[in-house]
């Protein structure tokens, strides 16, 4: 599933541990927005993210994958809303062998 927003994802073998890691990139145009236009483009995300979970089904891969990526966002929500990000900087989530995400870690078996 693509969901165009405000920064891209990647998905990357853990250097420091085992599993993978979950890169966040904010995206240049975010970046180039003022903190009250960002912290509106993350809300309009957030947004367009619930009504995207709605209408998949419960059971589905990409409904669990986007419910992570909107606790994601709803914590960064109030820190980009304060300018307290560096936004030139990669944002590194250790994915757990049990985390949702980790269902679109290619090879894995389950969605490439």
């Amino acid at each position: 599933m693509h969901i165009n927003g405000p920064f891209k994802l990647a998905v990357v073998e853990s250097q420091d541990a085992l599993g993978h890691e979950l890169h966040l990139d904010f995206t240049q145009g975010f970046c180039a927005l003022g903190v009250a236009d960002q912290a509106s483009a993350m809300r309009r995300y957030r947004a367009e993210l619930q009504r995207m979970i709605l209408d998949q089904p419960e059971d589905s891969a990409d409904r669990q994958g986007m419910l992570a990526i909107q606790q994601v966002v709803e914590q960064l929500l109030p820190h980009i809303a304060a300018g307290e990000i560096p936004l030139g900087e990669a944002i590194v989530i250790q994915i757990g062998p049990e985390s949702p995400l980790g269902r679109f870690i290619p090879g894995d078996g389950t969605i490439n």
